[in-house]
């Protein structure tokens, strides 16, 4: 048996015979996530030009995650109302006229209001295209789909601060303008290239039968593997873009005592670790299940934690070298990039799977608002920890947590070949 599976991942291509839409949402990715990396880092300061508090800087960044996830529902439903396509154009459109339009604001309330209106585009945008992403492919290519997918946006985020660096320099004003740029070239690249041909092909395909009917949330919901994904999908964000984003750069520099380079190189690390292992991660989703990508995934992450929390223990509790508490640290970070390039596509395919090829806007859409949601109370529950006790009661904590989604993954059904096996 084991020699058949490693036959089976071995002759199975990377991005072979996936369609040519995989590549055009991946190439739309890369832009969106280029122009977002470029822009963020010089939010927060644009806001201090105008006088106001730090909170009220940081605030720019969080009014823009807050709306994806309060028009999530809205965008879902105009995925099923009006199409992928449409809804995913327009939204990359509203954000490039809202960064426009931030760019040349007057007053704090002018950008807090656009950077809104932005977050209403990017929900429409990522919603639309997950979607879409996993309605063209078959059962058997949404795991490889997925990681080339989740590869733009990666990509996309490395390079986006290095080129900041040089816009910033230019004007503080000029990231909103090519963020701008950027969205613009991916809306003109999804409209002209997307193929509308196969996306009706596929609803000739399964506009028969009970497959027609578009898929519900409330039907989504009884199945264990939409559950588990949710799961997966809320503590994800809690953890590797909550906590690690907000927690991680203190524990460095108080607890670690070391310079916020080292915090660049662990996420360097964990960048260049996922980069690697994305597209092995969705192949082994479509070759030996959704089932045991997830639980390499969510295994990866508690073991992560686990690493940190040694990391914080060995430097203050053992009163050992900072070198061992660096070491464990950066092993920590590669950990965590290996277990995010897993947890970057199995989710996705188990809803890909669950919703068939039907449209599923509302479906995709509560899948991804678990994540915002996480991004949003993590950095919050982690400050709170970091405050009254320590860094390792924050990653032990987390670890507990990760531990929760091994459960939900243990106990969830298999989704690859479902409508295989529902056929036999």
């Amino acid at each position: 048996m084991s020699n058949r599976f490693t036959g089976a991942v071995r002759r199975t291509p990377l991005l072979k015979g996936l369609p040519r839409e995989v590549a055009v949402l991946s190439a739309v990715a890369f832009c969106v996530a280029l122009g977002f990396g470029i822009l963020l880092p010089a939010l927060p300061v644009f806001a201090r030009t105008f006088g106001v508090s730090a909170f009220e800087a940081s605030a720019v960044i969080s009014v823009f995650a807050l709306a994806r996830f309060v028009t999530a529902p809205i965008a879902g439903t105009l995925v099923d109302k009006l199409g992928e396509r449409l809804v995913l154009g327009t939204g990359l459109f509203i954000v490039a006229g809202s960064s426009l339009a931030a760019g040349f604001s007057q007053n704090y309330q002018q950008l807090i209001v656009l950077r809104g209106i932005g977050g209403l585009g990017s929900s429409m945008f990522t919603v639309s295209a997950l979607a879409l992403l996993l309605r063209v492919v078959d059962n058997a290519q949404r795991g490889r789909a997925s990681s080339a997918y989740q590869g733009g946006f990666l990509l996309g985020g490395v390079a986006g601060p290095a080129v900041g660096g040089l816009v910033v320099a230019w004007s503080i004003r000029a990231p909103f303008f090519v963020y701008a740029a950027t969205l613009i070239a991916a809306g003109l690249v999804a409209l002209i290239f997307l193929a509308k041909s196969r996306l009706h092909e596929r609803e000739e395909i399964v506009s028969h039968g009970e497959a027609g009917k578009l898929e519900t949330l409330r039907v989504a919901l009884q199945d264990g593997a939409y559950r588990a994904v949710l799961a997966v999908n809320l503590i994800t964000g809690f953890l590797v873009l909550g906590l690690r984003s907000s927690v991680v750069p203190l524990f460095v520099t108080e607890g670690l005592q070391k310079g916020a380079s080292l915090t660049g190189i662990g996420f360097l690390v964990a960048a260049g670790v996922q980069a690697v292992l994305l597209l092995p991660a969705g192949r082994v989703s479509d070759t030996t299940g959704r089932r045991k990508a997830l639980l390499y995934g969510t295994i990866g992450t508690t073991i992560g934690m686990l690493v940190l929390t040694a990391a914080d223990v060995t430097v203050n509790g053992w009163g050992t070298t900072a070198v061992a508490g660096t070491a464990l640290f950066l092993v920590a970070m590669a950990i965590q990039g290996a277990a995010s390039a897993f947890l970057g596509s199995a989710p996705a395919a188990v809803v890909g799977d669950i919703v068939g090829g039907k449209r599923g806007g509302i479906v995709v859409a509560t899948f991804q608002m678990m994540s915002d949601v996480g991004i949003i109370i993590g950095p919050l529950v982690a400050g709170l920890l970091v405050d009254l006790f320590d860094f390792d009661w924050a990653f032990a904590a987390a670890a507990g947590m990760s531990l929760i989604a091994v459960i939900f993954v243990w106990l969830m059904p298999e989704t690859l070949n479902r409508q295989a096996t529902a056929a036999r």
